[in-house]
């Protein structure tokens, strides 16, 4: 059986390579395609499909390797923005003087925030915005991309960079490998972020996957081993006996963000599952805790037309301003050569499956639940 790998963007700094715009190639089981989307926000947008077996992973390539949706089984994972994406980052104002106009591209299932900042905008004394919502790394494009199809192995891996540089000020380097399986629901990937410069730095990274319907509605549930658990502010506080599930979609609804730490399994990961609310299929999502270890829910309930839409969100910190999380030591240092992994995987299951999941998940003991914002998790 035969591997192939297609390079579809090549580095060099000395000369341009542009993507390959027009790819479609199988192998078996498997199958990459790439095509440069036209009209609207999409204008220009590079998408890259994987096709393994029933599995389909999209990634966007010009969008931070974001994973703008998944197909497992034939249910779409991911969520329908009100922004009508994928958004060309030329379209995204992430230095609107609110500081919140990276708003104007959230579309995808998979979403980095960083890696110098991954969480509110945060203001100076004088007004002015250190660091827009959610960091830069979602607008920046890769300038490598290839794609290796195993076929003995039944997999498709895709590798890619990205660089987050501002000349004297840092310069990081995101690699990422994604992989698909023909033969089992599981998208999993590793980032690797390096500091290139000779000097230190700090940075922050945030993995917002974001789901819509239809595995959420009314009554899905969020399982998970949480340990501790806190409502971000006074909004979510009365959500904190509902913490984990799902209400009907609500035309004004406020969003509802919980503040968390899971327990790790003995191969030092944590899981959340979103199981959908006819119980027939479910989404994990599971990271490693000991470059991740704090976890954000993002529950947006209100109406089908804005956005209903839930976040599970491992990061290095807590998505607040990177000046309060800095004054936590929530941020990660990296010294000259430096550089720190993140392990994530997305699984889709269904049927018995899911109880089974459920079963590992589970934990003896009673979580710490606190009823009000925490002093040191919030900025209260």
């Amino acid at each position: 059986m035969a591997s192939q790998t297609l390079q579809l963007i090549t580095p060099h700094r000395a000369a341009s390579f542009p993507a390959a715009d027009r790819v479609d190639f199988s192998l078996g089981r498997l199958a990459v395609r790439t095509r440069r989307l036209s009209g609207g926000l999409r204008e220009g947008v590079l998408l890259v499909e994987l096709v393994a077996g029933d599995t389909k992973v999209f990634v966007l390539p010009d969008r931070g390797l974001g994973i703008w949706k998944i197909v497992a089984d034939g249910v779409e994972l991911g969520w329908q923005s009100p922004v009508h994406g994928p958004v060309h980052p030329r379209f995204v104002p992430l230095a609107e003087a609110s500081g919140l106009g990276w708003l104007e591209g959230f579309d995808e299932l998979v979403v980095r925030c960083g890696l110098v900042s991954n969480g509110a905008p945060d203001v100076d004394a004088s007004g002015r915005v250190r660091h827009g919502l959610h960091g830069r790394i979602a607008n920046l494009p890769a300038h490598h991309l290839d794609v290796t199809l195993d076929e003995s192995a039944g997999t498709i891996t895709l590798t890619g960079a990205v660089d987050e540089t501002r000349f004297l000020v840092q310069s990081l380097r995101m690699t990422t490998s994604l992989t698909i399986h023909a033969d089992r629901h599981r998208v999993s990937w590793t980032d690797s972020v390096k500091n290139l410069s000779d000097r230190p730095t700090t940075m922050q990274m945030l993995y917002h996957v974001n789901f819509g319907p239809p595995l959420l509605g009314p009554g899905a549930e969020v399982v998970a081993a949480v340990e501790e658990l806190a409502p971000r502010d006074a909004a979510a506080a009365g959500d904190v006996p509902t913490w984990n599930r799902y209400v009907t979609p609500q035309g004004g609804r406020g969003e509802q963000v919980h503040f968390a730490r899971l327990r790790a399994d003995a191969a030092g990961q944590a899981s959340a599952l979103l199981v959908g609310p006819d119980g027939r299929n479910a989404a994990s999502l599971s990271w490693r805790t000991d470059t991740l270890p704090c976890f954000t829910l993002w529950k947006n309930q209100g109406g089908l037309a804005d956005g209903y839409v839930t976040g599970l969100e491992p990061g290095t910190n807590y998505p607040n301003a990177r000046s309060f999380e800095e004054a936590q030591s929530r941020v990660v240092p990296l010294a000259s050569g430096a550089s720190i992994r993140f392990d994530l995987a997305i699984e889709h299951f269904s049927g018995a499956a899911i109880d089974a999941e459920r079963h590992r998940i589970a934990v003896v003991g009673k979580p710490v639940i606190h009823p009000q914002p925490m002093v040191g998790w919030s900025p209260v």
